[in-house]
C-alpha cells in the first residue's frame, strides 16, 4: 500500500494545523476583546458627558477597529498577503470618500457640533439663514422646528460654515423699542415720558435698569430707543408690552409720532379752446 499521500497529508496538517488553530483562536480572542473595548469606551465616554450619539459612534468604531485588526492578523497566519489587501482597501476607501464627500463633510460637521456644543436640543437658534427651535442634532442633519411649526432638515456642513446665533443662550435679553417724535416736542419732556413708560412695563427687569437713548435726528423725526431687559422666556411678552406702553404714553402726553406723508398738487385745468390742425388747401374748417 502506497502511503506517500498519507504522509503528504500528515505533513500538511502538521505544517498548517498550528496556523489554523492560531487563526481561529485569534478571531475568537478579537471578538471577545472588541466587546471589552466597546464596553470600556462606552463607560469612559459616558463619564466625560459626551453626547450619547457621538459616544455610541466612537465606542462602535473602537470595536470595529479591534475586529479588523484581528481579521487581518488571522489572514496573515493563514498565509494570505494582507499588504496588497490593505492597499486595495485604501484605494476603495479613497474612492468611496470622493463619492461621498458631501456626506462625509456633513458627518465631520456633526461631530464638531456634538463635541463643541454651540447649541443644544431645545435652544432657539438662527442657523443657515433659518430661525427655530432645535429638535434633534444628528451626525448628518440637524432638525429644526420653526416658530410657525415647520420642520427643517439642515445639513450640518451648512451650519458649521455659517454664523450660528443661539438666541436662548443667555438667561436675559434686551428688548429695544425704536420710536420717532416730532421736532416740536421738548427733548427733556419726551425723555421723561419715555422713562415713565419704560418703568411701567410689567415683567421688565430692574437690574439692569431701563434706558432711554436719543439715537439721532432723522429727516422728519427725532429718533429715540427705549431699552429694557427681560428674562429670555418672557422676551416677546415684555417687548409687546413695551411697544404698547410707549405708544400710550406719547398719546397721553400729546407728543406726535411723525409718519411718512405725500402731498399731491393738481395743476388747474387748461381753459384755452382746443384748436384743430389746418386742413388741406381749399378745405373750409
Amino acid at each position: 500500500m502506497d502511503t506517500t499521500w498519507v504522509q503528504t497529508m500528515l505533513d500538511l496538517v502538521t505544517a498548517y494545523a498550528l496556523n489554523v488553530i492560531g487563526g481561529v483562536l485569534l478571531l475568537i480572542g478579537g471578538w471577545v476583546v472588541s466587546k471589552w473595548v466597546h464596553r470600556g469606551a462606552a463607560r469612559s465616554l459616558d463619564r466625560t458627558r459626551l453626547d450619547p450619539t457621538l459616544a455610541r459612534f466612537f465606542a462602535n468604531a473602537a470595536r470595529w477597529l479591534v475586529l479588523i485588526f484581528a481579521v487581518l492578523a488571522s489572514l496573515e497566519l493563514f498565509g494570505v498577503q494582507t499588504t496588497s489587501f490593505i492597499a486595495v482597501l485604501g484605494a476603495a476607501g479613497l474612492a468611496v470618500g470622493l463619492a461621498f464627500q458631501g456626506t462625509l463633510s456633513n458627518f465631520a460637521a456633526g461631530v464638531l457640533l456634538l463635541i463643541f456644543r454651540p447649541f443644544r436640543v431645545g435652544d432657539a437658534v438662527r442657523i443657515a439663514g433659518q430661525t427655530g427651535k432645535v429638535e434633534e442634532i444628528d451626525l448628518f442633519m440637524t432638525k429644526l422646528d420653526t416658530f410657525d411649526n415647520r420642520r427643517l432638515m439642515i445639513p450640518n456642513s451648512k451650519i458649521t460654515g455659517d454664523v450660528i446665533e443661539t438666541i436662548t443662550f443667555h438667561p436675559i435679553r434686551r428688548a429695544d423699542v425704536a420710536v420717532g417724535t416730532e421736532y416740536a416736542a421738548d427733548l427733556d419732556r419726551v425723555r421723561s415720558v419715555l422713562e415713565r413708560a419704560a418703568a411701567s412695563v410689567e415683567g421688565a427687569l430692574d437690574d439692569p435698569p431701563p434706558q432711554v437713548v436719543l439715537t439721532g435726528l432723522g429727516a422728519s423725526s427725532i429718533d429715540w430707543e427705549v431699552r429694557l431687559w427681560a428674562p429670555t422666556s418672557d422676551f416677546l411678552a415684555v417687548r409687546q408690552a413695551a411697544l404698547r406702553a410707549v405708544k400710550q404714553a406719547l398719546d397721553e402726553a400729546g407728543i406726535g409720532i411723525p409718519f411718512p406723508q405725500m402731498d399731491v398738487h393738481l395743476d388747474p385745468a387748461d381753459t384755452r379752446p382746443a384748436t384743430r390742425p389746418p386742413g388741406p388747401a381749399g378745405e373750409k374748417t
